[in-house]
């Protein structure tokens, strides 16, 4: 894992991750086979729940206790000794050791016929390179684990998604690298004061069949505000790795804030935002854009931005059939860095998977000078705070992959730029959006596509769609005359004669 993947997983937060509870920690120590079954975990939620907030105990013998960067990567698992190797399972698993970013114990256990082992640390099943190894005491506990899977080809088993830092877990798919992050739920993101970030306490795994095509994990979420039991049904499918996620939360105290099903990205610049930048690269980013694909069947578009201070966006909605953050550059020359390989980092789409009422997708952009940490947040805030007390479940599909399609005879936004406009006196801002795909892609060059745009205030000027010869997009253009010093909320697309889209919806503020 590189330096910027660790930092990104545990550096920008606290990473919270310990024993439950004293029954919880009992059995881990006991050794002992317990019945599990699918209401085991959301008992011990509820349990929790039903308890003040015990701070994990992040207490570490030497050296794990002050070990930096370097001394970690020397920390390495055994690959021979993953899980279910010798089985014929078409999944692996591996774990992570504690210490750097991750003091924090996580409590590790085994499913297979109805029955729950704790899976104790072993020492052997680490190097340790040049480092002391540490004490070989069974109670020490992981960091958390990776999944591996036959995910390219058939006969060799990569990485597939990793469970590690507070509740962030992430996912690949076949030719693609990791990337952003999903979360088992966010609190206060981007709010003013300390941010809450739960963690995973503890995690089942259940034994993979010789012929199972998906892998089932359960985890205890656990934080000041809220319990809750998680179900992750993991699933690679080639082009794209599916996770179905069945959430059950209860709260300790009402959540007027919860971040449903969150996504955690890094955009850093591109193109259409890069005032200031002096870097070789054209553009850094894990994500360049929000989707949408609201209850009405909108299909929107929103592209990110690197803010001067800290944005939040809401996209009102009821019943919301799916939103993501994506990565639509997907040629080398756009990034133009051969070891962060951007282009290959992974598009993440939430498709709930029942009604989830009335809210708003909630993006939260903070301002960043690096590529070293995720500085961009998503996800569905349901409009009626979560009470106290009381159970609330969230059932949703994750996505990881590649250009996802949600209505296919619809352009897609491929590029967003913007700069000063023409003109005496005060000068206009102009906007230019290039779109691909979709009915747009089969009309004749000498075709008028209809420019409907909007601006919340001022004045939108010279809007006009054209084909671009050289690269077969069409493009969109306007002008923006600004009211003062007023934020505008920008919105547009492309109409065919009788009103019906061509293309998706493109949304934008401005000033960013």
């Amino acid at each position: 894992m590189r330096r910027r993947d660790l930092i990104a997983a545990g550096a920008s937060m606290p990473v919270l991750l310990a024993l439950p509870g004293r029954s919880l920690a009992a059995f881990a120590a006991s050794g002992a086979a317990t019945p599990f079954d699918g209401d085991t975990v959301p008992a011990l939620a509820r349990a929790l729940a039903a308890r003040a907030y015990a701070p994990p105990e992040r207490t570490l013998p030497p050296p794990l206790d002050s070990i930096d960067y370097d001394q970690f990567r020397d920390y390495r698992f055994r690959p021979e000794h993953a899980l279910w190797r010798d089985t014929g399972a078409p999944f692996q698993a591996q774990l992570f050791h504690r210490g750097f970013l991750f003091k924090d114990r996580v409590d590790l256990h085994l499913v297979e016929d109805g029955r729950a082992m704790p899976l104790p640390y072993r020492r052997d099943r680490f190097e340790f390179g040049p480092q002391v190894p540490p004490p070989d005491d069974p109670a020490l506990g992981h960091a958390g684990f990776r999944l591996h899977a036959p995910v390219n080809s058939a006969d060799y088993f990569d990485e597939l998604c990793v469970f590690l830092g507070a509740s962030y877990f992430r996912a690949v798919a076949r030719g693609l690298v990791y990337g952003l992050s999903a979360r088992g739920l966010a609190l206060g993101s981007g709010d003013p004061g300390p941010e809450e970030f739960p963690l995973f306490r503890a995690f089942w795994l259940e034994q993979p069949a010789a012929g199972a095509d998906t892998m089932v994990v359960h985890a205890l979420l656990d934080s000041p505000s809220v319990a809750g039991a998680y179900r992750f049904a993991i699933r690679p499918a080639g082009e794209e790795t599916l996770i179905d996620v069945d959430a059950r939360l209860y709260p300790r105290v009402e959540l007027r804030n919860a971040g449903i099903a969150p996504l955690t990205s890094m955009f850093e610049f591109d193109p259409g935002d890069r005032v200031g930048v002096d870097d070789f690269r054209p553009a850094v980013h894990d994500s360049d854009g929000l989707a949408l694909f609201n209850g009405a069947g909108e299909q929107a578009w929103r592209p990110l931005r690197n803010p001067p201070g800290v944005s939040h966006s809401g996209f009102q909605d009821e019943h919301p059939r799916g939103f993501g953050l994506m990565q639509r550059k997907r040629d080398f020359a756009q990034f133009q860095d051969a070891e962060g390989s951007y282009e290959r980092r992974p598009d993440a789409w939430v498709e709930p998977l029942g009604d989830w009422g009335a809210g708003e997708v909630h993006l939260v952009e903070l301002p960043t000078g690096n590529e070293f940490a995720d500085n961009i947040v998503a996800f569905w805030r349901p409009r009626a705070s979560l009470a106290a007390g009381r159970e609330h479940r969230f059932g949703y599909r994750l996505h990881w992959g590649r250009d996802h399609t949600w209505l296919p005879q619809l352009a897609r936004v491929v590029a967003t730029r913007t700069g000063e406009g023409d003109g005496e006196g005060a000068r206009p801002r102009l906007f230019v959006i290039d779109f691909d795909g979709g009915r747009l892609a089969s009309l004749p060059a000498d075709a008028a596509p209809r420019v409907e745009a909007s601006a919340s205030v001022g004045e939108l000027r010279n809007p006009v769609a054209y084909r671009v010869a050289a690269t077969g997009h069409w493009r969109m253009s306007f002008e923006l005359m600004p009211a003062g010093t007023a934020e505008v909320e920008l919105r547009a697309r492309l109409l065919d004669a009788s009103g019906v889209p061509l293309s998706e919806t493109w949304l934008s503020r401005w000033p960013a």
